[in-house]
């Protein structure tokens, strides 16, 4: 079994006896309050760490302004994430939970963000996961710990050795993982294998509707969540629970161009945008998931 690792560039603060980072956060409501240093050591909670971490300036602030839809708080303290985990993140895309995970894990656990092949022979991969280790290189004193792997979306290779992770988190995958040249369930199955007996899977889908039967390829992007179960279960995995901490009743995932007539894509520009925009981002399914011990 061959998984590739690309380790981030190391770097560290040092405080007395422990290693201690900085980044600045927003505090209270006033703007001069702004910049604030915070130190966030190991023997924080994860709780208080992942607060302040939410509230860091060192987020993109495009990210950030999505909390009300994406609730990375509530998200991430369902799935029952603590500081000392090894964690991967599947497809990090830009980095917007890895702006969270990073810092969070850093002092006492491991994160790897398991995304696209920067050898790709495909443009957009090795462009995205170029943009990505840039961002991460930018930052050492946050992402510096960050291990990249690469991710296969056909569920082809590992990202992670089997019996590693404490948790696998995803964020509005799984369409992507179907279609013809993909392979959705082996994708499950490869999450099974990284696991240790006991983690956990942390899954957010777009949420389709139920009374309409599921398109093989997610052309919209929504996914049936009896789908992502019925996938989860046969690659062995137990539903835990199931949170609505993510859910949008607004959503009536009937849209012209799928889930992107939504924000944040907006796929239609100008067209009907005030609408859209009411609705806000789409529907999803929040699903907690583990691999029995």
């Amino acid at each position: 079994m061959k998984y590739n690792f690309r380790n981030g560039v190391m770097g560290a603060f040092a405080s007395g006896a422990f290693a201690v980072f900085f980044l600045t956060v927003a505090c209270g409501d006033g703007a001069d309050k702004k910049g604030q240093a915070l130190n966030i050591t190991p023997d924080m909670s994860t709780d208080a760490a992942l607060q302040a971490i939410i509230a860091g300036d060192h987020r993109t602030p495009a990210y950030a302004e999505r909390d009300a839809y994406r609730r990375p708080y509530e998200t991430l303290k369902f799935f029952g994430i603590e500081r000392d985990m090894t964690v991967v993140e599947i497809g990090p895309g830009g980095g917007w939970y890895t702006e969270v995970l990073a810092p969070l894990l850093r002092d006492s656990g491991r994160l790897t963000a398991a995304g696209f092949d920067p050898d790709s022979e495909v443009e957009y991969y090795r462009k995205s996961a170029a943009k990505l280790r840039a961002k991460f290189d930018a930052a050492p004193e946050i992402y510096g710990k960050v291990q990249s792997s690469v991710f296969a979306r056909d569920g082809s290779a590992a990202f992670a050795p089997d019996g590693s992770a404490d948790m696998v988190l995803t964020f509005r995958n799984v369409h992507n993982w179907m279609g013809p040249d993909k392979d959705a369930q082996k994708v499950f199955e490869s999450f099974y294998k990284a696991l240790k007996p006991g983690g956990v899977l942390g899954l957010v889908e777009h949420r389709g509707d139920p009374a309409v039967p599921q398109d093989p390829e997610a052309k919209s992007g929504y996914v049936n969540e009896a789908y992502v179960i019925k996938l989860a279960e046969a690659a062995g995995f137990r539903l835990l629970e199931k949170s609505e901490i993510n859910a949008n009743p607004k959503d009536t995932r009937r849209h012209p161009e799928g889930v992107w007539t939504l924000p944040p894509a907006l796929k239609l520009g100008d067209q009907d945008r005030e609408k859209y925009l009411a609705i806000g981002e789409s529907d999803r399914m929040t699903l907690k998931f583990q691999k029995p011990n």
